[in-house]
């Protein structure tokens, strides 16, 4: 059966955001990731992760200023030091945390610019060392260019292929059904040629982003393929409930851990 997190940046927006751990937990959620830790001190996440008894899933690396659109630096040849910044900046949370992967963003850049593609495998090799020694896994996600027009990784072959051609152990795919989904569609096809590479899966309806259930997927037949896969890592709930959280979280109770507080 499939374990999920909740992802703190979109669910559980009722409460600040420090207080979502502990909404996520008695919901029997028994880990979490969430976009960005650093408005907070590692010393806080750290207290409402374990106070709560809670895995951290994932987080991403530092993307730059979000507000004004960017959305990382990996792919910008002249941004390279910030890309270096970045992991230097995650490091006190990871280890606050103990979470095992890291999502590196690859910015916007066009994809089919030969100087964005060697800026973005040089900064993947370099993040995947560094990670590597801290015995954390680098997450690469193609994301939709409807969500994210722009976005240099928005195609899972070239992912894919990235990862395949730099044979770097701890260098993973961050499979999002949601972007899969909109990007080429075949999401089961895909799941099952593409989970030796795959290092975390995250989920929501398509197309509107909500509760993973009616739309156009079928999630309770792809939570049993991850299964028939052998799938054993985190499912990161990553929508925007409809409503709030909890009365959106119908289709979660099969899966909840046992001991769920009220």
């Amino acid at each position: 059966m499939p374990r999920f997190a909740a992802n703190l940046s979109m669910m559980f927006n009722e409460v600040p955001f420090l207080d979502r751990f502990e909404a996520a937990a008695k919901a029997g959620f028994e880990a979490v990731e969430f976009l960005f830790p650093y408005e907070h001190s590692p010393e806080d996440i750290e207290s409402r992760l374990h106070g709560n008894g809670l895995t951290q899933a994932l987080f991403n690396l530092f993307p730059g200023d979000w507000n004004n659109g960017e959305r990382g630096f990996a792919a910008l040849p002249e941004r390279f030091a910030d890309v270096q910044a970045s992991v230097s900046q995650a490091l006190p949370y990871a280890k606050a945390t103990g979470v095992k992967r890291l999502h590196l963003m690859a910015g916007i850049a066009d994809r089919h610019d030969p100087k964005a593609v060697d800026a973005f495998c040089r900064s993947v090799v370099w993040v995947a060392e560094a990670l590597a020694k801290e015995n954390i896994d680098v997450m690469l996600e193609p994301i939709n260019p409807r969500d994210v027009p722009g976005y240099f990784l928005n195609d899972f072959d070239f992912a894919a292929g990235v990862i395949g051609d730099l044979k770097i152990p701890n260098l993973k795919l961050q499979f999002d059904i949601y972007h899969r989904q909109i990007v080429h569609g075949d999401v089961t096809m895909a799941l099952r040629k593409m989970m030796p590479l795959i290092g975390h899966i995250q989920i929501a309806s398509v197309p509107l982003r909500n509760e993973p259930s009616g739309e156009e997927l079928n999630y309770p037949f792809l939570f049993d393929e991850l299964d028939r896969l052998g799938y054993g890592g985190f499912v990161g709930c990553e929508y925007r409930p409809k409503g709030n959280t909890v009365d959106g979280l119908g289709w979660f109770a099969p899966y909840a851990a046992k001991g769920t507080r009220a």
